[in-house]
């Protein structure tokens, strides 16, 4: 039997807001697939030195942005298809994962404010053991790789040391930052504030997102119990 009046309107407004949410899952999917193929991020987590690859804890986030993101469309066509239809069993199993999904990001969002800093830190530290073979006076044999993983994050990231450089730095300044003149060497964007913005920037990418279907949810969830509650309410349902 079919609703009717204020709850009605309630089906229409949950097919709605799940419709978005559908939307919002591809956005974060195509966002998460988009971040993985980001060129700087890949030129800078690829590399390799002294046997260890560079910190891949960014890449864990993004594959659980594309889980997430596969997830919340088939969810957001859950609920559309039980709001259309009006089926109790699916609205349930609709609010049911909604209360996962939301729990999941919630838990997401206290560990990604808890480690904001722990990539960045991390390629940061992975950039220094690098700087510090390079700079090795005693003819270290692993000097070479540790020059080309410098000259990889210098001409990504448009950068220049590591901000307190030394004398001795400078003064091979124009082997490692080819790119860079001698007067520009001292004004040049260390690579450190660059690692910190490059992954400041994506982190505020996600969190905004995080929030926006955070808000979606919460009304979807109010919107699937006023509904099922209309449809159990509603003439002919015993």
């Amino acid at each position: 039997m079919a609703v009717a009046g204020c709850t009605k309107c309630i089906k229409y407004m949950l097919f709605f807001f799940n419709f978005v949410f559908w939307l919002a899952g591809g956005v974060i999917l195509g966002v998460a697939l988009w971040l993985h193929q980001d060129s700087q991020i890949s030129n800078l987590l690829i590399l390799k030195f002294e046997g260890q690859q560079a910190p891949n804890t960014f890449y864990i986030s993004v594959y659980i942005l594309i889980a997430v993101g596969a997830v919340m469309m088939l969810v957001g066509f859950l609920g559309c298809y039980g709001a259309i239809q009006e089926s109790q069993c699916l609205l349930g199993t609709f609010f049911f994962f909604l209360v996962i999904l939301f729990a999941c990001e919630v838990a997401a969002a206290i560990w990604g404010f808890m480690n904001r800093d722990t990539i960045s830190k991390e390629l940061i530290n992975f950039y220094d053991s690098a700087y510090i073979k390079a700079l090795d006076v005693s003819g270290s044999p692993v000097k070479d790789a540790a020059i080309k993983v410098l000259d990889a994050f210098h001409n990504t990231l448009d950068c220049c040391g590591k901000g307190d450089d030394s004398a001795l730095f400078r003064q091979v300044a124009g082997t490692l930052c080819p790119r860079k003149s001698p007067e520009h060497f001292t004004t040049s964007q260390s690579c450190h504030d660059k690692l910190i913005e490059l992954f400041s920037e994506k982190l505020h990418l996600i969190g905004l997102a995080a929030l926006v279907v955070a808000v979606i949810m919460i009304f979807e969830m109010i919107f699937t119990m006023v509904l099922c509650c209309g449809i159990r309410n509603s003439p002919g349902v015993y």
